[in-house]
């Protein structure tokens, strides 16, 4: 009867053992989980951050290469300023937008610059009607000179 009742508590005793690990097991994939859903919300969150990221520098891309094509634009109409009468590249120059003519102007400077020559912008402006003239001055000493 007490062998039995030895049998009886130590079968109770790897029940109760077994109970607690159950419980500790079942805690420990519990949290396994939540922190599986933690890790899988952060992956997504990621995700998301790279796509944006891959989104705006595709965008900065765009824009740069707009504006290197804008450049080219502005030197190749400069050279073309330059090869004309300055009665007529003033001409031209006066149905612009005023920050088109700023532009032209200050890459005829560089061009001049680069080439050793003194640059017509000078010139130019002495065939301007001096309101406009002056107008695209004080826009120039305004607006720096942009970073190429």
């Amino acid at each position: 009867e007490e062998i039995a009742d030895l049998e009886n508590d130590r079968y109770a005793k790897r029940i109760k053992a077994l109970e607690t690990r159950k419980e500790e097991l079942d805690k420990f994939q519990t949290e396994l989980e939540a922190e599986k859903k933690e890790n899988l919300k952060i992956a997504e969150e990621l995700n998301d951050r790279k796509t944006s990221i891959e989104e705006k520098e595709k965008s900065f891309q765009q824009i740069m290469e707009e504006t290197d094509d804008r450049n080219r634009n502005i030197n190749q109409i400069a050279i073309y300023m330059n090869g004309m009468r300055p009665e007529s590249a003033v001409a031209n120059l006066l149905e612009m937008d005023d920050q088109d003519i700023i532009d032209v102007l200050r890459a005829t400077e560089e061009i001049a610059k680069k080439e050793g020559k003194t640059s017509l912008v000078s010139y130019w402006f002495s065939f301007m009607p001096p309101a406009r003239a002056a107008q695209i001055q004080r826009k120039m000493a305004n607006k720096p000179q942009t970073l190429k």
